[in-house]
Protein backbone atom coordinates (compact mmCIF):
# COMPACT_ATOMS: atom_id res chain seq x y z
CA UNK A 1 0.00 0.00 0.00
CA UNK A 2 1.43 3.04 -1.34
CA UNK A 3 -0.68 6.66 0.02
CA UNK A 4 1.70 9.71 0.28
CA UNK A 5 -0.10 12.13 2.39
CA UNK A 6 2.51 14.89 1.88
CA UNK A 7 2.41 14.23 -2.26
CA UNK A 8 4.63 11.67 -3.87
CA UNK A 9 6.50 14.60 -5.57
CA UNK A 10 7.00 16.67 -2.48
CA UNK A 11 10.85 17.92 -1.82
CA UNK A 12 12.09 16.10 0.81
CA UNK A 13 15.02 18.33 1.63
CA UNK A 14 11.93 21.13 1.89
CA UNK A 15 9.96 19.46 4.27
CA UNK A 16 10.07 19.40 7.96
CA UNK A 17 10.52 15.56 9.96
CA UNK A 18 6.70 14.68 10.32
CA UNK A 19 5.74 15.25 6.64
CA UNK A 20 9.02 12.66 5.85
CA UNK A 21 8.06 9.95 8.03
CA UNK A 22 4.16 10.87 6.47
CA UNK A 23 5.06 10.18 2.98
CA UNK A 24 8.02 7.47 3.58
CA UNK A 25 5.87 5.09 5.09
CA UNK A 26 2.38 3.19 4.05
CA UNK A 27 -0.39 5.43 5.10
CA UNK A 28 -1.64 5.20 8.51
CA UNK A 29 0.66 2.80 9.81
CA UNK A 30 2.73 5.47 11.44
CA UNK A 31 2.31 4.87 15.43
CA UNK A 32 4.53 7.00 17.55
CA UNK A 33 6.92 6.66 20.63
CA UNK A 34 6.69 9.22 23.46
CA UNK A 35 4.47 11.31 21.25
CA UNK A 36 4.06 15.24 21.88
CA UNK A 37 1.28 15.19 24.03
CA UNK A 38 3.82 13.32 26.64
CA UNK A 39 6.14 16.54 26.77
CA UNK A 40 9.40 14.59 27.06
CA UNK A 41 11.05 17.56 26.32
CA UNK A 42 14.61 19.36 27.25
CA UNK A 43 15.44 20.26 30.47
CA UNK A 44 18.37 22.91 29.96
CA UNK A 45 17.12 25.00 26.98
CA UNK A 46 15.39 26.76 29.56
CA UNK A 47 18.39 27.99 31.26
CA UNK A 48 19.65 29.73 27.89
CA UNK A 49 16.33 31.22 27.74
CA UNK A 50 15.53 28.97 24.37
CA UNK A 51 12.28 27.62 23.61
CA UNK A 52 12.16 24.05 23.74
CA UNK A 53 10.27 21.50 21.74
CA UNK A 54 7.89 19.02 23.07
CA UNK A 55 9.63 16.25 21.06
CA UNK A 56 13.27 17.49 21.65
CA UNK A 57 13.65 17.39 17.52
CA UNK A 58 13.81 14.04 17.28
CA UNK A 59 10.52 11.52 16.47
CA UNK A 60 10.64 8.17 16.88
CA UNK A 61 7.75 4.88 16.34
CA UNK A 62 7.10 2.34 14.50
CA UNK A 63 5.20 1.56 10.56
CA UNK A 64 5.24 -0.24 7.48
CA UNK A 65 7.26 0.48 4.27
CA UNK A 66 5.91 -1.25 1.60
CA UNK A 67 4.06 -3.33 4.16
CA UNK A 68 7.69 -4.72 5.98
CA UNK A 69 7.70 -3.55 9.71
CA UNK A 70 10.30 -1.06 10.23
CA UNK A 71 11.33 1.12 13.65
CA UNK A 72 11.65 4.79 12.09
CA UNK A 73 13.59 8.06 13.89
CA UNK A 74 13.28 11.09 12.19
CA UNK A 75 15.35 14.46 13.01
CA UNK A 76 13.86 17.44 12.59
CA UNK A 77 16.59 19.89 11.53
CA UNK A 78 14.51 22.98 11.68
CA UNK A 79 14.47 22.48 15.65
CA UNK A 80 18.28 23.08 17.00
CA UNK A 81 19.75 22.16 13.84
CA UNK A 82 18.66 18.84 14.47
CA UNK A 83 20.86 18.37 17.15
CA UNK A 84 22.00 15.46 19.43
CA UNK A 85 21.49 16.42 22.82
CA UNK A 86 20.12 14.61 25.75
CA UNK A 87 16.51 14.04 25.21
CA UNK A 88 17.17 13.38 21.24
CA UNK A 89 20.02 11.44 21.93
CA UNK A 90 17.97 8.83 24.29
CA UNK A 91 14.94 8.31 21.98
CA UNK A 92 17.41 7.21 19.08
CA UNK A 93 19.95 5.43 21.57
CA UNK A 94 16.91 3.95 23.05
CA UNK A 95 14.94 3.03 19.72
CA UNK A 96 18.04 1.24 18.17
CA UNK A 97 19.09 -0.68 21.39
CA UNK A 98 15.41 -1.83 21.50
CA UNK A 99 15.58 -3.38 18.62
CA UNK A 100 18.68 -5.34 19.29
CA UNK A 101 17.49 -6.11 22.22
CA UNK A 102 13.93 -7.18 21.51
CA UNK A 103 13.14 -9.63 18.62
CA UNK A 104 9.56 -9.64 18.61
CA UNK A 105 10.12 -5.43 17.31
CA UNK A 106 10.82 -4.88 13.69
CA UNK A 107 14.72 -5.93 12.64
CA UNK A 108 14.91 -2.94 10.34
CA UNK A 109 15.40 0.73 11.79
CA UNK A 110 15.28 3.82 9.39
CA UNK A 111 17.02 7.04 10.71
CA UNK A 112 15.97 10.03 8.67
CA UNK A 113 19.38 11.75 9.96
CA UNK A 114 19.07 15.69 9.07
CA UNK A 115 21.38 17.02 12.12
CA UNK A 116 24.45 19.69 12.29
CA UNK A 117 25.89 17.97 15.31
CA UNK A 118 25.64 17.82 18.74
CA UNK A 119 23.93 20.79 20.56
CA UNK A 120 26.63 23.19 22.57
CA UNK A 121 23.73 23.81 25.21
CA UNK A 122 24.18 20.44 26.20
CA UNK A 123 26.97 19.50 24.57
CA UNK A 124 28.49 16.53 27.39
CA UNK A 125 25.20 15.15 27.09
CA UNK A 126 25.61 14.96 23.03
CA UNK A 127 29.25 14.05 22.62
CA UNK A 128 27.68 10.92 24.98
CA UNK A 129 24.39 10.64 23.04
CA UNK A 130 26.67 10.18 19.66
CA UNK A 131 28.98 8.03 21.16
CA UNK A 132 26.36 5.54 22.40
CA UNK A 133 24.02 5.47 19.63
CA UNK A 134 27.08 4.75 17.25
CA UNK A 135 28.04 1.77 19.79
CA UNK A 136 24.24 0.86 19.47
CA UNK A 137 23.91 1.00 15.69
CA UNK A 138 26.98 -1.45 15.75
CA UNK A 139 26.05 -3.90 18.35
CA UNK A 140 22.62 -4.10 16.59
CA UNK A 141 23.79 -4.40 13.28
CA UNK A 142 25.96 -7.51 14.87
CA UNK A 143 22.70 -8.96 16.28
CA UNK A 144 21.09 -8.86 12.66
CA UNK A 145 19.90 -5.48 12.79
CA UNK A 146 19.56 -3.53 9.27
CA UNK A 147 20.28 0.61 10.30
CA UNK A 148 19.72 2.60 7.20
CA UNK A 149 20.61 6.38 6.44
CA UNK A 150 18.29 8.37 5.02
CA UNK A 151 20.24 11.52 4.50
CA UNK A 152 18.69 14.76 2.03
CA UNK A 153 17.71 17.07 4.58
CA UNK A 154 18.64 21.01 4.74
CA UNK A 155 20.92 20.32 8.07
CA UNK A 156 23.15 17.07 6.38
CA UNK A 157 24.64 15.21 8.46
CA UNK A 158 27.50 16.83 10.00
CA UNK A 159 30.06 16.17 13.37
CA UNK A 160 28.16 13.41 15.34
CA UNK A 161 25.63 12.57 12.52
CA UNK A 162 27.99 12.26 9.76
CA UNK A 163 29.78 9.58 11.96
CA UNK A 164 26.62 8.04 13.46
CA UNK A 165 25.72 7.47 9.77
CA UNK A 166 28.74 5.70 8.84
CA UNK A 167 28.03 2.75 11.08
CA UNK A 168 24.95 2.20 9.76
CA UNK A 169 24.32 -0.58 7.49
CA UNK A 170 23.29 1.22 4.27
CA UNK A 171 22.53 4.96 3.41
CA UNK A 172 20.97 6.64 0.77
CA UNK A 173 21.53 10.33 0.30
CA UNK A 174 20.35 12.94 -2.41
CA UNK A 175 22.18 15.80 -4.26
CA UNK A 176 20.98 18.26 -1.28
CA UNK A 177 21.75 16.23 0.88
CA UNK A 178 25.50 16.49 2.69
CA UNK A 179 27.46 14.36 5.08
CA UNK A 180 31.18 15.48 6.82
CA UNK A 181 32.90 15.18 10.06
CA UNK A 182 32.50 18.54 10.55
CA UNK A 183 30.43 21.53 8.88
CA UNK A 184 31.67 24.02 6.50
CA UNK A 185 31.25 27.32 9.12
CA UNK A 186 32.69 25.21 12.01
CA UNK A 187 36.32 24.85 9.45
CA UNK A 188 35.71 28.37 8.40
CA UNK A 189 35.71 29.74 12.24
CA UNK A 190 38.59 27.49 13.36
CA UNK A 191 41.15 27.62 9.93
CA UNK A 192 39.95 30.61 8.37
CA UNK A 193 38.49 31.38 5.08
CA UNK A 194 41.46 30.68 3.37
CA UNK A 195 41.29 26.83 4.27
CA UNK A 196 37.93 26.71 3.37
CA UNK A 197 34.85 29.60 2.42
CA UNK A 198 31.83 28.32 3.53
CA UNK A 199 30.18 31.25 1.48
CA UNK A 200 30.85 28.90 -1.39
CA UNK A 201 28.20 26.80 -2.12
CA UNK A 202 29.88 25.01 -5.08
CA UNK A 203 32.79 24.20 -2.78
CA UNK A 204 30.62 22.94 -0.30
CA UNK A 205 28.89 19.99 -2.52
CA UNK A 206 32.19 19.61 -4.39
CA UNK A 207 33.33 18.66 -0.83
CA UNK A 208 30.46 17.25 1.08
CA UNK A 209 27.80 16.88 -1.23
CA UNK A 210 25.44 14.10 -2.10
CA UNK A 211 27.09 13.24 -5.71
CA UNK A 212 30.83 13.44 -4.31
CA UNK A 213 29.57 11.17 -1.34
CA UNK A 214 28.16 8.49 -3.72
CA UNK A 215 30.99 8.73 -6.46
CA UNK A 216 33.70 8.18 -3.98
CA UNK A 217 31.10 5.33 -1.97
CA UNK A 218 30.58 7.17 1.46
CA UNK A 219 26.55 6.30 -0.13
CA UNK A 220 25.40 3.69 -1.42
CA UNK A 221 22.30 5.29 -3.20
CA UNK A 222 21.29 8.53 -4.84
CA UNK A 223 17.78 9.51 -4.37
CA UNK A 224 15.84 11.88 -6.05
CA UNK A 225 14.75 15.14 -3.89
CA UNK A 226 11.26 13.71 -3.24
CA UNK A 227 9.67 11.80 -0.66
CA UNK A 228 8.72 9.20 -3.18
CA UNK A 229 12.50 9.10 -4.13
CA UNK A 230 13.72 8.21 -0.79
CA UNK A 231 10.89 5.80 0.04
CA UNK A 232 12.19 4.19 -3.38
CA UNK A 233 16.04 4.42 -2.14
CA UNK A 234 14.66 2.83 1.03
CA UNK A 235 13.00 0.08 -0.54
CA UNK A 236 15.96 -0.78 -2.64
CA UNK A 237 18.54 -0.80 0.01
CA UNK A 238 16.35 -3.53 2.15
CA UNK A 239 17.18 -5.67 -0.01
CA UNK A 240 21.01 -5.11 0.16
CA UNK A 241 22.08 -5.05 3.53
CA UNK A 242 25.33 -6.93 4.16
CA UNK A 243 26.36 -9.18 6.57
CA UNK A 244 27.72 -7.65 9.57
CA UNK A 245 31.31 -9.91 9.96
CA UNK A 246 34.57 -10.56 9.72
CA UNK A 247 34.66 -10.89 6.41
CA UNK A 248 32.80 -7.84 5.82
CA UNK A 249 35.20 -5.89 7.58
CA UNK A 250 38.01 -6.64 5.92
CA UNK A 251 36.50 -6.09 2.61
CA UNK A 252 35.75 -2.62 3.60
CA UNK A 253 39.74 -1.78 5.19
CA UNK A 254 41.36 -3.30 2.13
CA UNK A 255 38.18 -0.17 0.14
CA UNK A 256 39.52 2.33 2.38
CA UNK A 257 43.51 1.23 2.08
CA UNK A 258 42.67 1.20 -1.56
CA UNK A 259 40.97 4.85 -1.69
CA UNK A 260 43.63 6.29 -0.29
CA UNK A 261 46.13 5.12 -2.46
CA UNK A 262 44.08 5.67 -5.44
CA UNK A 263 43.38 9.43 -4.46
CA UNK A 264 46.66 9.63 -2.41
CA UNK A 265 47.85 13.33 -5.01
CA UNK A 266 44.39 14.62 -4.89
CA UNK A 267 43.59 17.63 -3.16
CA UNK A 268 40.46 18.34 -4.20
CA UNK A 269 36.60 16.22 -4.57
CA UNK A 270 37.06 17.00 -8.65
CA UNK A 271 40.20 15.92 -9.09
CA UNK A 272 39.36 12.44 -7.70
CA UNK A 273 36.46 12.70 -9.75
CA UNK A 274 38.85 12.60 -12.49
CA UNK A 275 40.96 9.47 -11.22
CA UNK A 276 37.43 8.20 -11.42
CA UNK A 277 37.07 9.08 -15.60
CA UNK A 278 34.90 11.98 -15.07
CA UNK A 279 36.77 14.37 -17.29
CA UNK A 280 34.10 17.77 -17.05
CA UNK A 281 33.22 18.37 -13.92
CA UNK A 282 30.00 20.70 -15.05
CA UNK A 283 28.81 17.38 -16.42
CA UNK A 284 28.08 15.91 -13.18
CA UNK A 285 26.70 19.21 -11.81
CA UNK A 286 24.32 19.31 -14.29
CA UNK A 287 23.39 15.63 -14.52
CA UNK A 288 19.69 14.69 -13.67
CA UNK A 289 19.25 11.72 -10.41
CA UNK A 290 18.28 9.21 -12.76
CA UNK A 291 21.28 9.90 -15.35
CA UNK A 292 24.09 10.36 -12.31
CA UNK A 293 22.74 7.27 -10.36
CA UNK A 294 23.38 5.05 -12.69
CA UNK A 295 26.42 6.74 -13.71
CA UNK A 296 27.66 5.90 -10.10
CA UNK A 297 26.53 2.81 -10.31
CA UNK A 298 28.91 1.85 -12.81
CA UNK A 299 31.85 3.73 -11.05
CA UNK A 300 31.11 2.29 -7.57
CA UNK A 301 31.06 -1.09 -8.99
CA UNK A 302 34.25 -0.82 -11.49
CA UNK A 303 35.75 0.35 -8.00
CA UNK A 304 34.84 -2.66 -6.21
CA UNK A 305 32.72 -0.69 -4.09
CA UNK A 306 32.38 -2.94 -0.37
CA UNK A 307 29.63 -0.90 1.41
Amino acid sequence: MQAIATGARASWSQARARERLAGLLDLNSFTEFLDPTERVQSPHLHLFDLPSAFDDGVIVGRGKLDGKDVLVAAQEGQFMGGTFAEVSGAKLIGLVRAARDHRSLPQTVLLLMDSGGVRLQEANAGELAVAELMRAIVEARRAGVAVIALVGGKAGAFGGAGLTAATCSRIAISAKGRIGVSGPEVIETNKGVEEFDASNKALVWATDGGKTRRLLGGADAFAEDSIEGFRAAAKMLLTKIPAFDLKMMQAEQERLVERQTLFATCNDAVSMWRILGIKESEAIRDMDTGTFAALADSIRGANHDAR
